[in-house]
């Protein structure tokens, strides 16, 4: 504990150590906690070392007491929950590399890691409701139309106006077939509500249901607390998101850690620049995030990361090239790890020559032949320093990590996952009253009205035949009335009843109306 305790003022003090010195390399780098809600930018091809940097980085944030969520897109960082090992194949390299760059207290140590899942085997369910993503980051998830996005943002405002929570996909379904079956005076208040709109979404929606979309909807909803722990030894919790399965599904991937990062901007109070974050946050795969993105969302991409460190949160992208973050993004990203980049066409040349334009040139080498040539395991770094200056690039030697490089087995993840604080809080689904169960309720109410009026048609064809009967032999003529049972139209609220009551009457009624909504809910 004294040992932990004498790290963490450490850390206060110089950082996390990233690697530096050998014959050829420059000075120790340190990430500086003061400055790591400055955001930063890890980027490498394919094989370069960019999951060991992310690895090292979660360590050390970790044991400065700082919280971490990240995405393990290949299964490699569940190897953060176990400590390495002398067995290890590069052990002898590890220590080596260690004495190299003077890593002089590197030893091997597990972390503690919660282990998320939006499938919920691979961890802990992780939902959110769709009143919570909103019409925008849903839109987006099924790459909707400007039009099809307005009848959303329709179907939403009339959900809020009635009170019927949209917690599921179920909800947002039934909310749409009610949208569509009140389309006409939708229209007068709204704007043109298209049912070609509404059968595109409900299409898409399927679609998404298809792709496992449904897990991420539901409650219990993720409670931000909950990936912001520290353990009782004043480590951070490293909160660790399955991300292979996922990846199946890129678009539902960024929307997710979208709308996660969009919920820490939202719901954290202001900090002001703190002595560390609240929260680091690291973004893999980023350039998923921006391809075929509408400039409106990128427009609050860049608002959020710039923004959001006053909320004590640094958000770390991950991508194999820089170019693959919007300029305007790029340049919040205040602290910088780039490996190797490899160019072999024109423009590979060109993205890497902007690539070591952004950094301070250093005099002692060239950085656009640096970015070439370093190995793996090795980067080319630049950190913010006083007064938030970035530093002089450094060519830089990665310290080596001290949990397990590579992934646990499925046993090590289970018990993890059944030891977790937070274990059987996700787990169950609820299922409270919401907009399905409410327009459901309204069906069966509209059903038994139209079968009640059926019934009281039928009761009054009956006791007309029988007073013609009756008068059969008077000689006097029965005349039909032509006059029908009057029907008071009900509020807003109540139009799908009234339009069901109105057009589903008569002999064939029940039937109708049963098939047409019982349909609609069956099997839910």
């Amino acid at each position: 504990m004294l040992r932990l305790r004498h790290f963490l003022e450490q850390s206060m003090q110089d950082g996390i150590f990233i690697g530096g010195g050998g014959e050829g390399y420059g000075e120790k780098q340190h990430l500086t906690l003061k400055y790591a809600n400055r955001h930063g930018l890890i980027a490498g091809a394919t094989g370069t070392g960019k999951t060991v940097t992310l690895q090292i980085l979660a360590e050390g944030f970790s044991k400065a007491g700082v919280p971490v969520f990240l995405s393990d897109v290949k299964g490699d960082l569940s190897g953060l929950a176990a400590a390495g090992s002398e067995s290890f194949k590069l052990h002898e390299a590890f220590t080596s590399r260690a004495q190299k760059i003077g890593f002089d207290d590197y030893t091997y140590e597990s972390f503690p890691v919660t282990f998320w899942d939006l499938f919920g085997q691979d961890g802990h369910p992780v939902r959110t409701t769709v009143t919570e993503m909103g019409p925008l980051l849903i839109s987006r998830l099924m790459g909707l139309s400007e039009a099809q996005e307005g009848v959303l943002n329709i179907a939403f405002r009339v959900a809020d106006e009635e009170g019927m929570a949209l917690y599921d996909l179920k909800d947002l379904q039934a909310m749409l077939v009610w949208v569509g079956q009140n389309a006409a005076d939708l229209t007068l208040r709204y704007g043109n509500v298209s049912t070609s709109s509404i059968g595109t979404i409900q299409r898409r929606l399927l679609v998404l249901e298809n792709e496992g979309g449904q897990k991420l909807f539901g409650e219990p909803a993720l409670d931000l607390s909950d990936i912001m722990r520290t353990d009782p030894d004043g480590r951070g919790r490293i909160n660790i998101l399955a991300s292979d399965r996922l990846m199946s599904s890129p678009r539902l991937y960024a929307t997710f850690l979208l709308w996660l990062l969009s919920e820490l901007f939202e719901e954290l109070p202001e900090v002001g620049d703190p002595d560390k974050p609240k929260l680091v946050f690291f973004f893999d795969e980023a350039h998923l995030l921006f391809d075929d993105t509408p400039k409106a969302l990128i427009d609050k991409v860049e608002q959020v990361a710039r923004l959001i460190r006053s909320k004590g949160v640094g958000v770390f992208f991950v991508t194999q090239n820089p170019a693959d973050v919007p300029e305007d993004v790029l340049g919040q990203l205040g602290n910088r790890i780039q490996h190797a980049l490899r160019a072999f066409t024109a423009r590979d040349k060109k993205q890497l020559r902007l690539a070591a334009e952004t950094y301070r040139e250093n005099p002692r080498f060239d950085t656009e032949s640096a970015i070439r040539e370093v190995g793996v395991g090795e980067a080319v770094t630049s950190m913010l320093q006083k007064k938030g200056v970035p530093g002089i690039v450094e060519r830089t030697l990665i310290r080596p990590p001290s949990s397990q490089l590579g992934p646990i087995t499925g046993a090590q993840r289970k018990s993890v996952i059944d030891t977790s604080p937070i274990a059987g809080k996700y787990e169950a689904l609820k299922d409270r009253q919401s907009a399905y169960e409410i327009l459901r309720e309204r069906a069966q109410k509209a059903a038994a009205e139209a079968e009640a009026a059926e019934k009281r048609e039928e009761e009054a064809t009956v006791a007309e035949r029988e007073y013609r009967a009756g008068r059969r032999y008077s000689g006097t003529r029965v005349g039909r009335s032509t006059s029908r049972p009057s029907r008071q139209s009900g509020g807003f609220g109540q139009a799908l009843a009234n339009v069901v009551v109105k057009e589903l009457t008569g002999t064939t009624g029940r039937r109708i109306v049963r098939g047409l909504l019982g349909g609609l809910f069956k099997g839910r």
